[in-house]
């Protein structure tokens, strides 16, 4: 216990008499109150209790219908104005206000119809252009945006557009010069986090959002982008750690953005509950569709992922490159050229852009259109400029030694080979396969036989046993090639097994003679000619055994 203190706990004040306190406590809050302090929540319980009084005045819709909109529910904003326009009397730009909520509620060509009742004004112009972007219609686009005018709001919406259609660092200079005349418009540092998150430049995001962060710590969209931030910069743990602290302090009524969080909270918890999370959300949030699609692809469901994307018109990077992945998937998996030639046309769109060439997405796209095309040269130039920044990835590791080992650097591709800690990656036919070949061009065939032996018997056992037969003999690593040849011929009686496995065994004999293999290696080789009942054999071993006589060698 302090049983003294230098300073007092509490300042003195002077009591705040009864009668005041009690009045202050019987005063109604005022409706500017809530709309200052951004408590739109308060708002509506106020407008809603005077609704219930009687006070139902045409201003009092309309402050409702524009709370619920702040608020997010844009079903009751827009029942609010639908209920306002049965009035013939009421306001053209209700029209207008309606419109914007049929626009956010992905009501499209009603927000259009709508929008057009309204007088032609600014608000009119803005909604106008931003439907045309919807539409796709480019014509009607360049139209509206020839009535934009040099007005903050108007500069705003322009940004917007140039966020959408992916030009960022457009999009950046508007927000900026806005910036610089009004340096209390903080909430466009957002939008400029936002535009440089989606350069990959996080760590500057991170800084131009905590301008705004310092002043609304609670604001659900920037904590969302920090959340994202820290995912991209350190880890899916960290991002979780954000938004947790964020649904800590909203309140259960508040549902605003409840949806992307949602989803957020799956991709940083690497895909757990992807399934129940992602599918109501296809139609809701963009990127639902495309992380469902990287669900089922890491899941090896590759026909779930094709049929997810085969009926998206890719119009973002990040569409075209999962429609060039989900293609060469199923591609490889079917054999089907069409899909790989698909796959290397939408890897080279994104690899050959002006806005993408010089992203990694973009090295990797032509990385992987090259590999396709087997022209293993270039997809090194192109690996080899990214390499750094995955340094410890099993996927880029794997697709790198691939292409090491095609274009002959075996020394390298082992290496890397090695490097890989991905069980699933580790057992399959084409890592092991390339890590014999690696073992045998680099001389130590002993670890490619070993490879083999660790193998069940199975297709691929057989095929990396051709390999190494193949590989070994042509490298003049005889006694291992006429060890893989024997255990072929045993397996299928093809003369041409016999052919290699008697060439490897003469080799083995000639290096002997030479010095060049060890003398203990007779005794093996005369047992694997044993194996054969061929005519030849016993010439060949008559042979061998009168030199070993020759030379003292025990067989």
């Amino acid at each position: 216990m302090m049983l003294s203190r230098a300073k007092p706990a509490v300042a003195p004040s002077n009591p705040v008499p009864a009668a005041e306190a009690a009045e202050a406590k019987k005063k109604v809050p005022k409706l500017e109150t809530f709309i200052t302090n951004r408590d739109y929540v308060g708002a509506v319980t106020l407008l809603e209790f005077l609704k219930a009084s009687g006070k139902n005045d045409v201003d009092n819709m309309l402050w409702l219908a524009y709370s619920f909109f702040h608020l997010g529910d844009y079903r009751k904003a827009m029942e609010t104005y639908q209920v306002m326009l049965l009035d013939t009397n009421c306001d053209s730009l209700v029209h207008l206000y309606l419109a914007c909520c049929y626009f956010f509620l992905g009501m499209y060509k009603e927000a259009d119809e709508e929008a057009q009742r309204g007088p032609t004004c600014k608000l009119q112009n803005r909604l106008l252009f931003h439907l045309s972007h919807k539409f796709n219609d480019e014509k009607r686009l360049m139209g509206y945006h020839q009535n934009l005018q040099d007005v903050i709001e108007d500069q705003l919406s322009l940004a917007s557009i140039h966020y959408l259609r992916s030009h960022y660092q457009e999009a950046i200079d508007i927000y900026k010069r806005i910036l610089l005349e009004n340096r209390d418009f903080l909430a466009i540092n957002v939008y400029v986090a936002m535009c440089y998150y989606k350069l990959d430049y996080y760590d500057v995001s991170q800084e131009v959002l905590s301008v705004y962060l310092q002043h609304y710590p609670d604001s659900v969209i920037a904590t969302n982008l920090k959340a994202c931030n820290h995912f991209r910069l350190y880890n899916g743990k960290a991002a979780e750690n954000e938004l947790k602290t964020l649904s800590e302090r909203m309140s259960h009524t508040f549902r605003f953005a409840e949806d992307l969080i949602r989803h957020n909270l799956v991709v940083f918890r690497n895909g757990e509950g992807a399934l129940q999370v992602f599918p109501p959300l296809l139609d809701v949030i963009p990127e639902a569709r495309l992380n469902l699609v990287i669900y089922h692809l890491r899941n090896d469901d590759i026909v779930s992922a094709f049929n997810l994307m085969k009926d998206v018109e890719p119009s973002t990077p990040q569409e075209y490159i999962l429609k060039g992945i989900v293609n060469a998937c199923l591609g490889q998996e079917q054999e089907s050229r069409e899909h790989l030639k698909i796959a290397q046309q939408y890897f080279q769109l994104v690899g050959g852009s002006a806005s993408e060439c010089d992203t990694i997405p973009g090295r990797q796209c032509m990385a992987s259109c090259f590999f396709l095309l087997k022209q293993f040269e270039d997809v090194l130039i192109y690996l080899n400029s990214i390499k750094g920044y995955f340094y410890n990835d099993d996927v880029f590791n794997y697709n790198y030694a691939q292409a090491k080992v095609a274009a002959g650097a075996f020394e390298e591709g082992e290496e890397i080979l090695l490097m890989i800690q991905n069980e699933k990656f580790k057992n399959e036919y084409a890592y092991l396969s390339h890590l014999a070949r690696c073992y045998i061009m680099n001389k130590k065939p002993r670890l490619a036989w070993e490879l083999y032996l660790k193998m069940e018997t199975s297709s691929e056992s057989f095929s990396l046993l051709q390999l190494i037969a193949n590989d070994c003999y042509k490298m003049g690593q005889y006694y291992f090639a006429s060890k893989a040849f024997d255990v072929l011929e045993r397996l299928d009686p093809n003369p041409e097994f016999w052919e290699g496995k008697r060439g490897a065994c003469i080799g083995v004999f000639k290096q002997i003679i030479a010095g060049d293999e060890s003398k203990e290696s007779f005794r093996d080789i005369i047992a694997l000619l044993r194996n054969t009942s061929n005519p030849q054999v016993e010439y060949i071993i008559r042979v061998m055994k009168k030199y070993a006589k020759e030379n003292r060698i025990n067989v």
